[in-house]
């Protein structure tokens, strides 16, 4: 198989550890906390999960572990969308099973956790596993969105680990699929199986974070990268001075992405989602703050710039939020009636009535092709697919009008040429930075560890980022310790939390302070590509989010 010069030379790319894992594995020990319990919602989660819930911490140290040695059936998953990093996740749980005793065996499930379900398994040997260290993508076993949820697909995944003789099975994903991890792992214990089950923090969102897991694999590469190709777009529109870029990322359920590239490349406007939603900006608070930066610039005849927008913006404006929540609920409830209507006026007369007058009204303001967006096939888990919504688009329109409107009344006498641009699917299969190479494999290898010492219903966790991999912290998290009740399918469900960007911590603070001058003067920054060779401070460090939440 032809390769590039750069897979060849990762390859040879040797994965940093903490220094408990980088030594013998007869050394790592098992050092426990204290109890633990949900972040909310306390006696609800413990009673669905009963026979898991309130684990300890779990930090590894060195010393005698008369458990790590024995041969060790593992099967591994990878779960929902890609991640740069996750290959490293599976390189470092498959090095530390055969470090420890190489009779051990590591399938791999195919097609993600549908592999598990239906038992399509291949063997991942160590010729197999050399083809994608250190490189991006899922692709070594395939990834997929299936939900484990009803009777019969718990009974099946019970059925494959028996099947198999599996000791445990390694779920790589993110809080929902981590969610699924739990929830496995407690039938598995409530049914007799001794399968253990253990997660790893997947996300390029960066969303599943908290004080023991400091960040999700993946965030740091996809945050370069998009931020690469916004300080071109920086440069360009710097050069050409005749276009505003409103750039749409990655990141439904939180704006940590927006908010690292904002810091990466200094753009004019970064909106962030929950500053929205606390404030209560409606769609017109938000299409005055970008004008605003417009008409400034104008001034200083500028007539160009960069807007940054969080994917999932529209579910923080209060106005589309219940609009929103209010059409998940509606179809859910006759998902199959809603789903027999292919024409786009049905559909709206079916609404009507079954919404709120506001939200219809809403819904009934937007151009079709947007309003269109909104009703389209809803994802697994019963919500709007709003990465399909084309917000930059509906922006850039609402601007246009608000400054055609000032210009009449002469409040505005610039020139407004825009271009959009939807950064997602460009970041998520990256060749993984040195920090999430390191991060993965170090991820993949406590996975390993946790197996061994007899743990589940727990992910793997590695602290103490922003010092160099050798003071990393590594151990584990009880995965009940996250979880909170959400509306899903119209009805509450267990689900891991998610960390949204906190309008009183370090990094938005920062950003807050110089936003005002990004708005107004040109103060691009140029990241350019993600570097893997050269000094430390270029190609180990970790974002910049990181390093202010521990200052």
């Amino acid at each position: 198989m032809d390769i590039s010069a750069l897979q060849k030379a990762r390859y040879a790319y040797v994965p940093k550890l903490p220094a408990t894992l980088a030594g013998s594995v007869d050394e790592i020990s098992v050092e426990f906390g204290s109890p633990t319990e949900a972040v909310s919602d306390k006696e609800e989660i413990r009673e669905i999960f009963k026979n898991t819930y309130g684990k300890p911490t779990a930090i590894f140290k060195k010393g005698k572990n008369d458990k790590i040695r024995r041969e060790l059936k593992v099967g591994v998953i990878l779960s929902g969308g890609q991640a740069p990093g996750g290959h490293n996740v599976i390189a470092g749980l498959f090095d530390g099973l055969k470090k420890a005793n190489p009779a051990s065996t590591l399938f791999g499930f195919q097609g993600g956790p549908s592999g598990l379900i239906d038992n399509k398994t291949v063997t991942l040997t160590k010729e197999r596993i050399d083809e994608y260290r250190n490189t991006g993508g899922f692709d070594i076993i395939g990834s997929g969105r299936t939900k484990i949820e009803t009777p019969q697909q718990f009974e099946s995944s019970l059925k494959t680990a028996k099947a198999l003789g599996l000791d445990a099975v390694v779920v790589i994903g993110g809080d929902d699929s981590n969610t699924n991890a739990a929830l496995l792992a407690e039938y598995f214990v409530a049914n007799g199986s001794n399968t253990q089950v253990i997660g790893c923090p997947k996300t390029i969102d960066g969303d599943l974070k908290n004080e023991h897991i400091e960040t999700s694999f993946g965030f740091d590469t996809a945050c370069k990268t998009y931020s690469e190709l916004i300080g071109n777009l920086c440069r360009d529109t710097n050069s050409a001075k005749k276009y505003w870029h409103f750039v749409k990322l990655m990141g439904r359920a939180a704006s940590h992405i927006a908010l690292e590239c904002a810091f990466q490349t200094q753009p004019n406007v970064c909106l962030i989602s929950e500053e929205i939603e606390a404030k209560h900006y409606s769609l017109d608070n938000i299409v005055d703050q970008v004008c605003a930066s417009i008409v400034k610039r104008a001034g200083n005849s500028e007539n160009f710039g960069v807007v940054l927008i969080p994917e999932g913006l529209v579910e923080f404006i209060p106005e589309i939020k219940k609009l929103i929540n209010e059409l998940n609920d509606t179809i859910a409830d006759e998902e199959d009636k809603f789903t027999s209507l292919h024409n786009f006026t049905d559909q709206m007369q079916w609404l009507s009535g079954r919404l709120t007058d506001v939200s219809y009204a809403l819904l009934k303001m937007f151009p079709q092709e947007i309003a269109q967006q909104f009703l389209m096939d809803r994802d697994p888990h019963g919500n709007v697919q709003v990465s399909r919504i084309e917000t930059e688009k509906l922006l850039v329109g609402m601007v246009e009008k608000k400054l055609n409107i000032m210009k009449e009344r002469g409040q505005y006498s610039g020139k407004f040429a825009s271009l959009t641009h939807f950064f997602g699917y460009e970041g998520r299969c990256a060749f993984p930075s040195n920090f999430d190479s390191d991060y993965c494999y170090s991820l993949g290898y406590s996975a390993f560890v946790l197996i061994a010492s007899g743990l589940t219903g727990y992910l793997s966790s590695v602290k103490n980022l922003t010092a160099p991999a050798g003071k990393w912290i590594a151990g584990g998290v009880p995965l009940t310790m996250m979880m909170n009740l959400e509306q899903r399918h119209g009805s509450k469900k267990p689900v891991i939390k998610k960390a949204l960007v906190l309008l009183d911590g370090k990094p938005f603070k920062t950003f807050e302070a110089k936003r005002a001058e990004w708005a107004e003067k040109t103060s691009y920054l140029f990241p350019g590509a993600i570097q893997y060779f050269g000094p430390t401070e270029v190609c180990d460090a970790p974002t910049v989010t990181l390093k202010l939440e521990h200052e």
